[in-house]
């Protein structure tokens, strides 16, 4: 058995997005895993084991990626990564395809030892509480107040660190703020924020690799100068200092920028992590067995009556999109999901399983499980009132279950009015199963049956291909109208008696009999089989 640490190279992408990697050509299958991180050195014969990650180091030449690619193929290697800016030609991107091998780019600003501490914290199992500490210029990694705290004491200045959209992430607390105690814990006012939009000072910040000297204040008689903090083409927010600095500090606040950008990432690296470790704890509370009950307590679910509610994207235009983007897509939707049940009871719980989003929704009591369904059900609606997705999300809604040890029972009938919903046999995007029982049912037989149609319906089926004729439309027609000739007639808008004479010819050439309920009942379910047959 393989006890190495591994994640999936779709989660990295997820993960990391493209602050730090963007793919530059091949295909990312959801399957593959990274097992370890190997360095490539050109000089070298490519040495990497299995599902690993090749950092090539000085490969820097489309060509020489291009002949690499079948080695680290034959070992198995599931990306090399080449540092940005990288451009590859019509043979290299062929090659890519044909070898399996992702070709990834490490964007600027990034270093190589950076991106290995953020993949090994991502293969790392267990709880964070287990992992060894990461850290990243000596600070624990995410610890931005000691970043501001170490960058204040090289500045001599006071400092803040504030995100893309001017909220404040972190401020130093050092002997600097004797000198300029006003710039502690206090970002720019929304007035001098939209101020400095307006003059393009912002635009010029985001733009600079350098610090740049802004004034500030009602008068403009503040200054403050600031630095991007990015990853790769991505701004990931700013730093800001009081008073001019010098050109040693100038330079210290530059390369501060880049650890900060490390810290940030991290940050939003550890987030995904955590998520990715509840997501988990779901599945098993989801899955029932007898590690159910600890994830159920590590969850803070109480024994209470509970729903399960199954959300996901599904679209014909989804499949044309890039896996990664989707992925994306699927987790903003999933967060926007968790936050909007967290509304509705704090102690709901979510998770992303797979490519559904799982939602456990304690309610008020069981003892009437229709209006707590139903209430379930609104909680859905609602969602999807206020959700914008450019793909089409779907949610079943499971059956109420008094305790939380009966999860799987819901999670499963949740599932099963999911499944209705993806076969597009319903024109609706939330449902219960009691609500979709009958199509559930006939979706399942469906997907076990392997000789629908059989008996009479093949025989019409294949009288009506022959000679152009609509026996087939009849019998339907005859049996959705409970074998009232005048409902049926009118419904295929022909006088009864053609109906009757047509209805002679079904028996005749099916050699079924209408009298006999239970060829009646084999018809119709074949029809209805028929009817689904493409979603199978």
């Amino acid at each position: 058995m393989n006890h190495r640490p591994q994640v999936t190279l779709v989660r990295v992408l997820e993960a990391l997005d493209t602050t730090l990697l963007t793919v530059v050509c091949g295909t990312v299958a959801p399957e593959r895993t990274i097992e370890a991180i190997v360095i490539h050195d050109p000089r070298d014969e490519p040495d990497a084991p299995r599902n690993s990650l090749v950092m090539g180091v000085g490969v820097e030449e489309p060509e020489l990626v291009r002949r690499l690619l079948p080695l680290l193929a034959q070992a198995g290697v599931t990306a090399l990564v080449v540092r940005a800016p990288f451009a590859a030609d019509e043979a290299l991107r062929a090659e890519a395809e044909a070898t399996g091998v992702v070709v990834l780019a490490l964007n600027p600003g990034t270093t190589w030892a950076h991106l290995a501490g953020m993949l090994r914290s991502l293969m790392t199992p267990g709880d964070p509480d287990e992992a060894r500490p990461v850290t990243f210029g000596g600070i624990l990694a995410g610890d931005l107040f000691a970043v501001a705290d170490a960058i204040a004491a090289l500045l001599e200045s006071p400092v803040t660190i504030e995100d893309r959209n001017a909220q404040l992430l972190a401020f130093s607390n050092g002997p600097e703020q004797q000198r300029a105690p006003g710039i502690r814990a206090r970002p720019l006012p929304s007035q001098d924020v939209r101020a400095l939009e307006e003059s393009g000072a912002l635009a010029q910040i985001a733009r600079s690799e350098w610090p740049v000297e802004i004034a500030t204040g009602s008068a403009g008689d503040e200054v403050r100068t600031a630095i991007a903090v990015r990853a790769g083409d991505e701004v990931l927010g700013t730093i800001w200092t009081a008073g001019t600095l010098t050109v040693e500090r100038s330079a210290s606040l530059h390369d501060a920028a880049k650890l900060v950008a490390m810290h940030m990432v991290w940050q939003r690296t550890d987030a995904d992590v955590e998520r990715r470790l509840r997501a988990e704890l779901l599945r098993t509370a989801l899955g029932g067995g007898p590690s159910a009950g600890e994830a159920v307590h590590r969850l803070g679910l109480r024994e209470e009556p509970c729903v399960v509610l199954a959300l996901t994207l599904h679209d014909p235009a989804a499949e044309q999109l890039p896996h990664a983007h989707l992925a994306a897509e699927r987790k903003r939707v999933a967060d926007a999901f968790a936050v909007h049940l967290s509304f509705a009871h704090p102690r709901s719980v979510s998770g992303l399983v797979g490519d559904v989003a799982y939602g456990v929704l304690p309610l008020a009591s069981a003892t009437d499980a229709d209006d707590e369904g139903d209430s379930a059900e609104r909680v859905a609606t609602e969602f999807l009132t206020r959700m914008r997705s450019a793909l089409r999300p779907l949610i079943g809604v499971g059956a109420v279950v008094a305790e939380t040890a009966l999860l799987p029972r819901s999670r499963a009938s949740a599932d099963r009015a999911l499944r209705v919903l993806r076969a597009g046999i319903v024109d609706r995007q939330v449902a219960r199963l009691d609500e979709v029982h009958a199509e559930a049912l006939l979706l399942e037989l469906a997907g076990s049956a392997r000789d629908i149609p059989s008996g009479p319906l093949a025989r019409l089926i294949a009288y009506d291909e022959t000679h152009g004729s609509s026996l087939t439309e009849t019998l339907e027609a005859w049996l959705d109208a409970f074998g009232d000739v005048g409902v049926a007639a009118a419904a295929k808008f022909v006088h009864p008696n053609t109906f009757r004479y047509r209805l002679r010819r079904v028996a005749e050439v099916g050699r079924i009999d209408l009298d006999d309920p239970n060829a009646r009942f084999g018809a119709m379910m074949q029809l209805r089989l028929r009817a689904i047959a493409p979603e199978r």
